[in-house]
């Protein structure tokens, strides 16, 4: 599992909540004024996820408004990005006179070294707000500060382009840090940098200048994402998925030809772990092991019952039985 912790406020007296909170947020993300309204009762939950560099942060919070002064910054300034999604409530935040509404499925990105506002929940019926953010230094980025700073404070898009990919693997990752290793960190933060910095040069109009390394995880991770979507289909093969992507067949092998499965493989294994999941929810004990299979997109349950069988030393009738 990666290296997570959480902290939920709620065993703590409400009177040391609000306080407890204020120091975590200093110490996790940076030091900040914070006010609420719920001062009194405030109810809080983080998790932090340890990629290294950078670090993933998910937290659920009532209305508050966060503010980093000047003055702090002098006092200490970590020079470090803050792109937060927001996925639930609402809010507003502004930094270098730029001042946005921000909407669930909007990322946002600010600075550590520029003074700055977030007002979040403040409108909010009930409910309260949810976010999930990645803090970076600086130095991780390869764009220009001088060209990041244009987007300080704007809302940029998770339900279009490379805002879909990366909302849907910060997401996954801070839902579920269990399923992954401590050794995938790397590869996790790798993945994570050259989606924001894909987002970032997509949104600056600036994409062209990414290097060939980032230009090809993105395409990886787009793939990937392609190949979840359409396990189902009985046609997803290598073909179809080059033909979707415009690419050559030549460079889709090039893609996952470092240390990786072939794509034709890849699309097996993850049929059959769907298969293997679906086998072992009691909820689907009555759905038959042909419809299983079809389902994930095994045209065949004889075949579909030999590999199965090869894979994990048991047919899936076996297997559901034991689990």
């Amino acid at each position: 599992m990666l290296a997570t912790r959480t902290v939920d406020l709620s065993p703590l007296p409400p009177a040391e909540r609000f306080d407890y909170w204020a120091d975590l947020v200093a110490k996790e993300v940076a030091p900040n004024q914070i006010s609420s309204t719920h001062a009194h009762d405030f109810d809080a939950w983080m998790r932090m996820s340890s990629l290294g560099a950078p670090t993933l942060t998910t937290l659920r919070f009532p209305s508050l408004t966060t503010r980093r002064t000047a003055k702090l910054i002098r006092r200490s300034d970590p020079q470090q990005y803050h792109l937060a999604l927001l996925t639930s409530g609402s809010g507003t935040v502004e930094q270098d006179r730029c001042e946005s509404a921000i909407q669930p499925g909007q990322f946002t990105l600010l600075t550590s070294s520029r003074p700055y506002k977030a007002s979040h929940g403040i409108r909010t019926v009930a409910g309260p707000v949810g976010s999930v953010v990645v803090v970076i230094p600086h130095s991780q980025l390869p764009i220009p500060h001088d060209k990041v700073s244009r987007l300080f404070g704007m809302p940029l898009p998770s339900t279009e382009g490379i805002g879909v990919l990366l909302a849907q693997h910060l997401q996954q990752i801070s839902a579920h840090p269990e399923q992954y290793d401590t050794s995938d960190a790397t590869l996790l933060a790798g993945v994570t940098l050259n989606l924001i910095t894909a987002l970032l040069a997509q949104q600056l109009d600036v994409a062209e200048s990414l290097s060939r390394n980032v230009s090809q995880v993105v395409l990886r991770t787009r793939i990937d994402a392609f190949i979840d979507a359409n396990l189902g289909r009985p046609d997803l093969d290598p073909q179809m998925i080059a033909a979707a992507h415009n690419v050559s067949m030549t460079t889709l092998k090039r893609l996952f030809r470092t240390g990786e499965t072939p794509v034709a493989e890849m699309i097996r294994t993850r049929r059959l772990q769907r298969c293997r999941k679906d086998l072992a929810d009691p909820g689907l004990r009555d759905r038959p092991v042909h419809a299983i299979a079809s389902r994930w997109g095994f045209g065949s349950t004889a075949h579909f019952s030999r590999i199965f069988r090869e894979e994990y030393g048991m047919s899936p009738s076996e297997y559901r039985a034991r689990n």
